[in-house]
């Protein structure tokens, strides 16, 4: 499931819904030998596939929970967003995008999109961390983007979500190589076949029973 949303504050309450409703397919980041990862040019042209760049793809870690490999997708213009979900359905979801705005914002105007005001805006180490009646997230500057770790509430206690923060980072390559989709494998890059439609001419789809099985 690849989504492509601007984010403000904190991520949707809906698009954490329709990540649990849809199933997930789990996937780990454990070690690779150095001979079994591709080479830079293939990454990065997995990356451009999915409308990002590696060095937008960051990772976390935290005990108990594990990619949603259908969450992995581009954020925004060109940043990447994934998720990671527990046994419970719990869902914490890490977003990277350009800096257009700061992390700190949380402590002006509350956004404008609905999203309700915030409870909590305060600085912890090299993160902002921000809550609403909905969600709560951690967001730090790195650079020219901001990386924010966040989760529903209450699905997801502030320790948790602290720890998934502190660990997040830049992938490596053998990261890479797990999370990106193969090149023609990234969502909507195949045509979907109809076996509805004739074999030859352009005809109209042939509704018959049995004709799209």
């Amino acid at each position: 499931m690849t989504y492509r949303v601007r984010l403000r504050g904190l991520w949707p309450a809906l698009l954490v819904l329709t990540l649990v409703g849809c199933g997930t397919e789990h996937v780990g980041t454990g070690s690779r030998a150095p001979e079994d990862v591709p080479d830079s040019a293939e990454l990065e042209a997995r990356a451009t596939a999915l409308q990002t760049r590696t060095d937008r793809v960051y990772v976390t870690e935290v005990a108990g929970y594990t990619l949603a490999t259908q969450s992995v997708g581009v954020l925004g213009d060109d940043g990447f967003g994934s998720s990671y979900t527990d046994r419970n359905g719990h869902v914490i979801q890490l977003g990277v995008e350009r800096a257009d705005h700061s992390p700190a914002d949380c402590g002006k105007k509350p956004p404008t999109d609905g999203a309700a005001d915030y409870t909590v805006c305060e600085r912890e180490g090299e993160s902002w961390y921000r809550a609403t009646a909905l969600g709560h997230a951690y967001a730090r500057a790195e650079g020219d983007l901001v990386v924010t770790v966040s989760a529903a509430l209450p699905g997801v206690d502030r320790a948790t979500l602290r720890t998934a923060a502190d660990a997040a980072h830049l992938a490596d390559d053998a990261e890479l190589d797990t999370i990106l989709p193969p090149l023609g494998g990234a969502p909507g890059s195949q045509p979907v076949e109809r076996g509805d439609l004739p074999p030859e001419g352009d005809g109209a789809p042939d509704n018959g029973v049995g004709a799209s099985g």
